[in-house]
């Protein structure tokens, strides 16, 4: 396939990144996949970044997520910056065939904002749609730009000026998945986990007081904010409390932490993750809004290990209630699946994963969706003439 992608993977964290990272892995799995196919990758990340691609650029030397949610008059340039670098390389070369977007809300209004002069776009909307109403319920970006989502929940909840873009939605995928089905039953401990950053949206308040209500242990892995490990949250003092996410911490899930039913672990990375997140009884999602796309749901299943979870967002589309997980509208009926899900097998979840959250899935959806971009932003030249 002759295809030079401009992959921007935006000005937060390298790629693949140091731990936690959802958009940042989405790239790391999804790139070496569109390699294997023939698409030239040029990638615009950070300095730090290490995944290989046939060419890199980046305008700060290493990941500005610590920056992310201070007020935004400390924090409005980085992302700006960011694009403005990557409107500098469309710009100065005539090689570029699509750029594919990740870069939340301002990467699409640049892109957008570029003319019909400027590649095709194909930008990944990975976050809540109900976000940023006034751009997304106006936005008429032309034939050039196109969007997709990363489950059909996501899109359904979209304003109807978003839906028009949409060429639809591609699940995410984990490099866990490939051959899943043919790995060793792994060794299940007695404890639950919830993997993912610590906010509201995640629930892991809920799935203390569950632990505290069931007796079953629960390990909390991810990062309060931008601090990574107990350690460093505490190095950081009351200062650290200007971040949201860690004044949830600190008031609605640290007083469940007890180091022995709870624990905080932060964030766990390569082995030891995979070992943490095999082990586990089940995988708890209490979530509090409709999760988009679900990494961590799909890494749990190619891993053996079953979800338990509230049914929100794209759950229902990664979840066979009843044979990979077990499903609820209900926040108290949670305590009663966490208890049956020792009966779930583990290899049905890993043949699953086997089967639908391969890279190779994934990539070749991708494919399938630049075509479809290059196509739509072609008509409107070819009716011209």
């Amino acid at each position: 396939m002759s295809l030079t992608v401009l992959m921007n993977a935006g000005p937060w964290l390298s790629v693949p990144p140091p731990g936690y990272g959802g958009i940042e892995n989405v790239i790391a799995t999804l790139v070496p996949e569109l390699r294997r196919l023939g698409v030239k990758v040029v990638l615009a990340s950070v300095g730090s970044s290490t995944l290989p691609v046939d060419e890199r650029f980046s305008v700060y030397d290493d990941g500005q997520f610590a920056a992310l949610q201070r007020p935004y008059n400390q924090v409005c340039g980085v992302s700006q910056a960011h694009l403005a670098g990557v409107v500098r390389q469309v710009h100065g070369r005539d090689d570029i065939d699509l750029v594919h977007d990740h870069v939340e809300a301002v990467g699409l209004a640049t892109l957008a904002a570029m003319g019909p002069a400027a590649p095709p776009v194909l930008h990944t909307l990975h976050w809540d749609l109900a976000k940023h109403p006034e751009l997304y319920g106006n936005l008429d970006a032309g034939a050039r730009v196109r969007v997709n989502g990363v489950s059909a929940a996501q899109l359904a909840r979209a304003p109807r000026a978003l839906r028009a873009h949409s060429v639809g939605h591609v699940h995410l995928s984990t490099p866990l998945a490939v051959h899943a089905d043919r790995a060793p039953r792994p060794a299940k401990g007695d404890y639950t986990i919830i993997l993912g950053r610590i906010n509201p949206g995640k629930g892991q308040d809920v799935g203390a007081r569950l632990a505290r209500r069931t007796g079953v242990p629960l390990v909390l892995a991810g990062p309060v904010g931008p601090y990574h490990r107990p350690a460093d949250l505490a190095a950081a003092g009351e200062e650290a409390r200007q971040n949201p996410d860690v004044r949830f911490f600190y008031d609605q899930v640290a007083p469940h932490v007890d180091g022995d039913l709870v624990r905080w672990v932060g964030t766990v990375a390569g082995r030891e993750r995979d070992d943490l997140l095999a082990g586990a009884r089940a995988s708890l999602f209490p979530l509090r809004w409709e999760e988009p796309g679900g990494t961590a749901v799909v890494e749990s299943l190619a891993l053996g290990t079953p979800v338990v979870a509230t049914g929100r967002g794209c759950l229902p589309e990664l979840i066979v209630h009843g044979r990979t997980g077990l499903l609820t509208d209900d926040e108290e009926e949670l305590g009663e699946l966490l208890l049956a899900a020792r009966r779930l097998d583990p290899d049905e979840c890993r043949r699953e994963a086997a089967e639908r959250f391969t890279p190779a899935v994934m990539a070749q959806r991708y494919v399938t969706l630049y075509e479809t971009v290059r196509a739509g932003a072609r008509k409107p030249q070819l009716q011209a003439a």
